[in-house]
């Protein structure tokens, strides 16, 4: 290798670099705090999450704390075959734990205190016994090494621990019994002795090897993969876990020996359980829920009863996003019957590109599973989900990608003679005509099962019901016989009001949630059987803002040149008069979506009646500091037919933006010298396309975004083509190949331990080294310990404070320059 004198390697470094290098060179180090109005919205308060009982009349009530600090977040973390986990709890890896739990009774929205509780709760997870006598829950305190199992006992309104020593590597680590009387839960396995170390001195290199064949296999660019036997092991040692089933008192009777479980579920009937474990071989390409697998049905006792299948390594797919592994797959207990298993098995191979006229079957088998499995249906699309009611009334989806079509049956799966009745076909993007989903109620098993009227006829169907003046929730009951449907409720103006439960099977007591622009979501209880009646407020969580309660909000409707219709919200600061303040600086904030219709992309989405929710991960707090807003405009990328979306990508995303740009001009509110466009993840990669190819943005803000796509080589998001079948998609769409086109300031935000699919961080830092080459203007942060979605409240104050920063120097106080390269409002291909 030539090696330069450090005199020519100098110079020729100052021939590379801009003038402005010294601005561009690491700043000092430290968290930054932004101005305090952006500061009061990380530290608002945050809505607690709700529960609802079996017999739907008390709610379980947990209260979301602040964010955890970064001493929090940076606690030891282990990266194994696609798992992160806390070593110390044996615990898989969260930050945020219930803080408070409290009962509320439905009727008449009283709340009851809790007693017994421990300090700190860090609630991890809860769940009702069938009885509703108890109320279970994880708690998971790194500070004590706690990871523990507690109940509830709800009459008594207290708290006692019933079990120490957990392992919720994988899963929820326990589930009630149908009894309500135990509990099966994961355990450490005893004797175990000291966690491997890892390998000081390596024992030899990590090798693997591929075998010669004619068949091309997707692998996606999975992260915390397994990278030798050292981490192996320690991946063998954490998630081994001991089944065991614990009582009220907290006895325990272990079951069986030790494995490496991934999942454990009693039947219906508590006298089986289903349990799934992980096997050797391990992969250094894929993550563990592609390891090799054993599923069985073992007695409650822990004893073997039955093997359901035994699935091999799964090296990759076919490709396309239908391609599903060969075998068994989603098995599970049926849960309207005692003890039968089902599951769906591809009938192709597992290749939506070979010929085939079925698809998958969905197979059942009964206890004690000594006959072979019958065939409840054969399918021509891909298996989606089964809801059970009962032996005459199921329903199966099924479900192509590739066409968007989705199907509903009706089953009878105790009547084997009896054909599957279809009740709905349609496009999964055409959200006009869904028909929204059956509602679910727990049986006294515990088991989700379709909630039916009580004449046994008519189920009840919940949906979005979007339509072209937006999203307006329903509750239809629909006439199994007659396939007629009848409305029971429908979301009014001025309010955005959601079915959340059906209190009664006769469809006449209804529990929402109803918010509006101005009021966040709360709890009301409808009788549908008055329609004059006002619903009764069962809970009243305060406005988490109040200072920006009086933001104004717009939902709008544009056209992009194409003729395909876009819809925005378009928001507005406090106070803010267009005569006497004129238009404002601007930050647009969107994610881009695939559709296989023009029609579908223009429908309308969301509702302007939904609550102004300023939250610090979007691009709302920035009307704290005198901006407008433009969220979520649409970023349709249309490919109707066999056309792919994405081979026209560029043409269409900046089609998009500058119909959103002319139409905020248009409306007098924003400025367009003083636009920026932002995006987290895909919207990333959207927002680093956008300055690449056209100059309607004086700014971009891009987070945890991938820029460089022949670094996710077998597909991306939603493209199915891998990189050797569209390498000139795959070059087109990657901003990283015009880096050298960025003539605006970009600020490049990343999770140093980003784990998303595809979002490595070398794709924030080979784009800054890009453009930093390349004489470009941006700016890298790198945020300790975080990974896609930032965690801790110190990254999530530097991240707004940087994002302020950007905003005040090259968009709020940037002066018009009319004479800069380009039209402000024409792509760069006109350049």
């Amino acid at each position: 290798m030539l090696r330069l004198p450090r005199t020519l390697l100098l110079s020729a470094l100052l021939l590379v670099l801009p003038l402005s290098a010294a601005a561009q060179t690491a700043t000092a180090a430290g968290y930054q705090l932004p101005p305090k109005p952006l500061q009061a919205i990380v530290d608002a308060p945050r809505p607690p999450q709700l529960s609802l009982s079996p017999r739907r009349d008390w709610m379980a009530v947990v209260q979301t704390p602040s964010l955890p600090g970064i001493e929090v977040v940076a606690q030891t973390e282990l990266k194994l075959a696609g798992l992160r986990l806390h070593p110390r709890v044996r615990a898989q890896s969260r930050f945020s734990f219930g803080s408070d739990l409290s009962l509320l009774r439905i009727e008449g929205g009283k709340p009851h205190k809790i007693e017994g509780l421990p300090s700190p709760l860090s609630l991890a997870t809860l769940e009702w016994s069938p009885d509703q006598r108890w109320l279970a829950f994880n708690r998971v305190d790194a500070g004590s090494g706690a990871n523990e199992l507690w109940l509830v006992d709800v009459d008594a309104r207290r708290a006692h621990r019933i079990a120490a020593g957990l392992n919720t590597v994988a899963g929820r680590g326990y589930a009630w019994m149908p009894d309500s009387r135990r509990l099966l839960v994961q355990l450490r396995a005893e004797g175990e002795g000291e966690a491997p170390a890892g390998d000081a001195v390596p024992a030899g290199p990590a090798v693997q090897e591929t075998e010669a064949s004619a068949t091309v296999r997707q692998i996606r660019t999975f992260q915390d993969l397994l990278r030798n036997e050292s981490d192996a092991r320690q991946f063998e040692y954490y998630l081994r876990s001991q089944l065991a089933m614990v009582d009220l008192t907290g006895a325990a009777a272990r079951l069986g020996a030790p494995a490496l479980y991934t999942g454990a579920r009693p039947s219906p009937d508590g006298k089986h359980l289903l349990v799934t474990k992980i096997e050797r071989p391990f992969s250094y390409q894929v993550p563990a829920s592609m390891f090799p697998q054993r599923i069985e049905v073992l007695g409650a006792d822990g004893k073997f009863e039955h093997e359901v299948a035994r699935l091999p390594l799964i090296d990759g797919l076919p490709t396309g996003n239908d391609a599903v592994p060969t075998g068994v797959r989603n098995v599970d207990w049926r849960s309207d019957a005692p003890a039968t298993l089902v599951w769906a098995e591809a009938q192709d191979g597992g290749d939506p590109n070979r010929a085939a006229e079925i698809r998958d079957a969905v197979l059942t088998q009964a206890a004690p599973f000594d006959a072979p499995p019958q065939t409840l249906m054969r399918l021509q699309s891909r298996f989606a989900r089964a809801r059970w009611g009962r032996g005459d009334l199921a329903l199966i989806d099924e479900f192509w990608w590739k066409t968007r079509q989705t199907k509903r049956w009706r089953v009878a799966p105790d009547e084997g003679g009896r054909e599957p009745e279809l009740l709905y076909s349609g496009l999964s993007e055409d959200r006009y005509n869904d028909p929204g989903d059956p509602l679910m109620q727990r049986d006294a098993a515990g088991r989700e099962r379709l909630q039916v009227s009580a004449d046994g006829g008519s189920l009840f169907l919940a949906g979005e019901g979007a339509s072209p003046e937006g999203d307006r929730p329903f509750l239809d009951r629909y006439e199994l016989a007659g396939k007629a449907k009848t409305r029971l409720f429908h979301s009014q103006a001025p309010h955005y009001e959601a079915p959340y439960a059906l209190l009664d099977d006769a469809g006449q007591r209804l529990l929402t949630l109803r918010e509006s622009p101005t009021e966040p979501a709360n709890l009301f209880l409808r009788e549908l059987s008055r329609a004059d009646a006002a619903p009764a407020p069962l809970t009243r969580f305060p406005h988490p803002t109040p200072q920006l309660k009086d933001i104004k909000k717009e939902q709008i409707r544009y056209k992009r040149k194409d003729g395909v219709e876009l819809t925005a919200n378009l928001y507005l600061p406090p106070g803010y008069d267009p005569k006497r303040d004129g238009p404002l600086p601007m930050l647009m904030y969107a994610y881009p979506g695939e559709f296989k219709s023009a029609a579908a992309a223009s429908q309308v989405t969301g509702s302007p009646y939904r609550f102004n929710l300023v939250s610090f991960w979007g691009p709302l707090p920035y009307l704290a500091m005198g901006y407008a807003v433009l969220d979520d405009p649409s970023m349709p990328i249309v490919g109707e037919g066999e056309r792919e979306p994405n081979d026209t990508y560029i043409e269409q995303l900046t089609a998009s933006a500058e119909a959103a740009v002319d139409e905020v001009v248009r409306r007098g509110v924003a400025d367009r010298e003083r636009i920026a466009v932002s995006g987290h993840s895909y919207g990333a990669f959207m927002t680093a396309n956008l300055l690449a190819h056209t100059r309607l943005f004086k700014a971009g803000i891009a987070r945890s975004g991938a820029y460089n796509r022949t670094l996710t080589p077998f597909g991306f998001q939603a493209e199915e083509r891998n990189y050797w079948q569209a390498q000139s998609t795959y070059q087109a769409m990657s901003p990283f190949n015009y880096a050298d086109k960025i003539k605006d300031p970009l600020l490049l935000i990343h999770g140093e331990q980003d784990n998303n699919s595809g979002t490595f961080p070398i794709q924030s830092e080979r784009l800054f080294a890009a453009m930093k080459g390349l004489g470009g203007k941006a700016r890298l942060v790198m945020l300790p310990n975080e990974s896609h979605g930032y965690r801790a409240r110190e990254s999530i104050l530097h991240m707004l404070a940087e994002t302020n920063r950007w905003l005040e120097l090259y968009v709020k106080n940037a002066k018009a320059q009319g004479g800069k390269a380009g039209d402000p409002g024409k792509s760069a291909a006109s350049k």
